[in-house]
């Protein structure tokens, strides 16, 4: 008898640690039947890289846009992700349109979620550029629908996800338990959720003057603090209003900045080490009820300082951009794995 516990309370144990290990991974990140973590790699030379063509895509923002900006070098365009143990699977566009059809997908972040969004709708368009698309904006929200497919697929610009009042004073307030846009959200299929980079703007940039947390109302607070504060109020939205059977959730992971990337023409070698947002982001996601898919980009795109649009961005020589990506690029294998993912759930 008693060994018939121990064994009972033995497989409990190893359940619930992976129910929390499936909280934060969802089990996703394992390929296949050989548990290949996809986002444990390094990045391969591929001739047959990039796996489109961005100049066919005229939407394509000017900030993303590195090679109509004059960027010459072509080798960052060639690097494909390659997980240890299994391949990842090729992007197939018109396969991933029919598994979405009549479906909305919505990016929601900051300008990392307009740079994915703008690598996934050219990764769509440039598969059939024929196929005619509809492209508007709305307030803060971007709409590319695919007809032809009945698809469409929609960015929100919202860098904290919880609100940010404007008072009767003119004073700008950061409410830490406010989603106002989440009614937005919830008619959503699959959502793919970012904030990071916003969190640390100071002075002029900093767009709130006060904090609400609850019945407290202050200055400010150390960043990182208030980053945690946000996802937890997110956390709590997902676990109480969302039915995840329905509406998949997808948290992009952050994206890391590189301090120098000016003249970077390959992947560098060595990662930056662990991002506090990661880790913080991570252990938000243990502590969730309901399954959050993590695209856990962190460590992978830390290694392409080379992807980034350094001088051939917005602001060219100006402003060198290390924090977005170009497209074609670093984000087309963002999408690859979010793709990936789909077809596994």
């Amino acid at each position: 008898m008693m060994a018939s516990f121990s064994l009972v309370l033995f497989f409990v144990v190893i359940f619930m640690l992976k129910n929390v290990d499936g909280k934060l991974m969802n089990d996703v990140n394992k390929l296949g039947m050989n548990n290949c973590d996809l986002f444990n790699g390094n990045w391969v030379y591929d001739d047959d890289y990039p796996l489109y063509d961005s100049s066919v895509c005229p939407f394509i923002e000017k900030q993303f846009n590195c090679l109509n900006n004059g960027r010459q070098d072509r080798d960052y365009l060639k690097y494909r992700w390659q997980p240890h143990g299994c391949n990842l699977p090729r992007f197939n566009a018109k396969h991933f349109q029919h598994k979405l059809k009549g479906k909305k997908v919505m990016f929601v972040g900051d300008s990392l979620s307009v740079d994915q969004w703008q690598s996934l709708t050219c990764m769509l368009y440039a598969a059939d550029p024929q196929a005619k698309y509809i492209s508007k904006r709305n307030g803060s929200t971007s709409f590319f629908t695919f007809p032809k497919y009945n698809t469409s697929y929609l960015v929100s610009r919202n860098v904290f996800l919880v609100d940010i009042v404007k008072m009767e004073n003119e004073t700008r307030v950061l409410q830490l338990d406010s989603l106002s846009a989440a009614s937005q959200w919830e008619e959503m299929d699959v959502l793919i959720f970012d904030t990071w980079h916003w969190w640390f703007h100071t002075g002029r940039k900093q767009p709130w003057g006060f904090v609400q947390d609850g019945n407290s109302t202050y200055k400010d607070e150390n960043r990182v603090t208030l980053y945690e504060k946000a996802l937890n109020t997110w956390a709590k939205w997902v676990d109480t209003k969302v039915n995840t059977t329905k509406t998949k959730i997808f948290f992009q992971g952050v994206s890391p900045d590189h301090d120098n990337c000016t003249g970077a023409t390959r992947p560098s070698e060595s990662t930056q080490g662990p991002h506090p947002g990661e880790i913080v982001l991570e252990k938000v996601l243990r502590g969730m009820n309901k399954s959050v898919h993590l695209l856990n980009v962190t460590k992978l795109s830390q290694y392409r300082v080379d992807g980034h649009p350094s001088v051939y961005g917005f602001g060219g020589h100006r402003n060198v951009d290390c924090t977005h990506w170009c497209i074609a690029g670093v984000a087309d294998t963002w999408n690859v794995l979010l793709s990936a993912i789909l077809h596994q759930i």
